[in-house]
């Protein structure tokens, strides 16, 4: 009997939805798209990949992570932790754009790719979410022996919301050490104008989703902000920048400049792609991949 694509079945019980009222309807017609999403992603992945889905590190629902392992792991494999963009409200580890590429490159490379979710907008802030992801790691560090990885060779990598999270952990890395993780290698963050949160607020014009997530409170501002927080214990972190934006690269230059005050090590990579091009194409085979894999694999040797 011949077997229905997945993506036919999908369309067809999206079309039933559709005509279907109601709120039950269209909460089932999200977690249809939420499958697609997520099984579009795991096409992509190499073959023999296995996928350990919704490890939890928190009692929130939220609170899970994804470990995808290389079919063939050696021991004590590299990690790459992912964490995803969405305006510090939205977003979902599985989402084709968070894993496709990305998982399909480093797994390829015998890395561990975990992919985390945290709570979001508005049921905790940015700082809370930054300890989430820093709860996560400690908890994914404590059980990478049982996935043949070594939990000292990890990497923190996050886009948009994301990059901001992880750019925050490498600035402050007590933020980990309070949650029980112990230090990463380093830090890629990828397209985050949210550097110096005090500058961006400042702004007389800025995006109205900079003010659902950082408030009013300067104090607040401060301690959510990798520009205000770095210190001589920073991360060494490379910073991707979108050139077509006006405010991403001159935030990771203005980052870079004063960790170069403190010795911390910072690279800044400008890039001709949009905000999700940053994200979407790293994995594919390009000369980005290869500088951000490059400079990943030097902190590993």
């Amino acid at each position: 009997m011949r077997k229905t694509p997945l993506l036919t079945l999908l369309l067809l019980s999206l079309a039933a939805l559709v005509a279907m009222p109601g709120a039950g309807a269209q909460q089932r017609l999200r977690q249809l798209i939420e499958q697609r999403r997520e099984a579009k992603a795991s096409a992509a992945l190499p073959a023999g990949t296995r996928v350990e889905r919704d490890i939890a590190y928190g009692a929130d629902p939220a609170q899970r992570y994804d470990v995808y392992l290389p079919a063939h792991a050696k021991p004590n494999a590299p990690i790459l932790f992912m964490v995803h963009g969405g305006g510090w409200r939205r977003g979902d580890k599985a989402y084709a754009n968070v894993v496709e590429h990305k998982a399909a490159h480093w797994l390829s490379k015998g890395y561990v790719f975990v992919s985390a979710n945290n709570r979001l907008l508005p049921q905790a802030d940015p700082l809370q979410q930054a300890r989430d992801v820093a709860a996560a790691v400690a908890s994914m560090q404590k059980r990478a022996r049982q996935w043949r990885a070594d939990p000292q060779r990890l990497v923190l990598m996050g886009h948009s919301a994301g990059a901001h999270l992880v750019a925050l952990l490498g600035a402050s890395p007590a933020l980990l050490a309070q949650a029980g993780a112990t230090r990463p290698l380093g830090v890629v963050a990828l397209d985050s104008a949210a550097m110096d949160v005090p500058a961006l607020m400042a702004k007389p014009r800025h995006p109205r989703l900079y003010d659902d997530a950082f408030g009013s409170d300067p104090a607040f501002w401060r301690a959510a902000s990798p520009y205000q927080q770095l210190g001589r214990d920073g991360l060494p972190m490379l910073i991707v920048c979108s050139s077509q934006r006006r405010d991403s690269c001159p935030r990771g230059d203005a980052l870079k400049a004063r960790a170069a005050g403190l010795g911390v090590p910072m690279q800044v990579l400008p890039e001709d792609l949009s905000h999700g091009e940053i994200n979407q194409r790293l994995g594919e085979p390009s000369a980005y991949t290869g500088a951000v894999s490059d400079w990943i694999d030097r902190l590993l040797n």
